[in-house]
């Protein structure tokens, strides 16, 4: 009866034991901030902004271009190809990495909708039940959030030298 409780006492002291040399065996590791003590630039890790850079702690150099976009319904095909090629050329040349993003978001018509409430007084009776629909088909169109526009970036980084930021 005796051999089976001193067998449990020292499966105790000796996971005792190693769980003791498990938490303290890590030399180095420092227990990481919890996340509600940390800053917002300590948890994105963000040191400074300004204009379109941004100054990284670990030391990279991030840079965001907006690209706005053209209709290339309003060029012709041999207009097409011409931008085709020449941003092909522009592109391959190109020997760094960079990214392209693109965001689509909703576009804000409320001063469409707007104007359309303030047009000119009628009273020709079809020009306002023209204007009725047309308010609601805005309407319409601005709850349901169909309408986007396409935001295009391109987001260049390099490692900061010594003395930049």
């Amino acid at each position: 009866m005796l051999l089976p409780i001193v067998m449990l006492l020292l499966c105790l002291i000796g996971g005792g034991a190693v769980l003791f040399y498990l938490k303290t065996s890590k030399p180095g590791s420092k227990t990481p901030l919890n996340l509600s003590e940390q800053t917002a630039q300590q948890f994105v890790n963000v040191q400074d902004i300004r204009d379109y850079f941004l100054y990284t702690q670990d030391g990279w150099l991030l840079c965001y271009l907006r690209v706005f976009p053209i209709s290339l319904d309003l060029l012709n095909s041999s207009e097409k190809k011409l931008l085709i090629n020449k941003l092909t050329a522009e592109l391959s040349s190109i020997r760094f990495p960079f990214k392209f993003l693109a965001v689509s978001r909703p576009v804000d018509i409320s001063p469409l909708i707007s104007e359309l409430v303030t047009a000119t007084p009628t009273a020709d009776s079809k020009q306002k039940e023209l204007l009725r629909q047309e308010i609601a088909e805005m309407n319409t169109l601005a709850l349901s959030g169909e309408v986007v526009e396409r935001q295009f970036h391109l987001i260049l980084w390099q490692q900061q030298e010594n003395g930049e930021g």
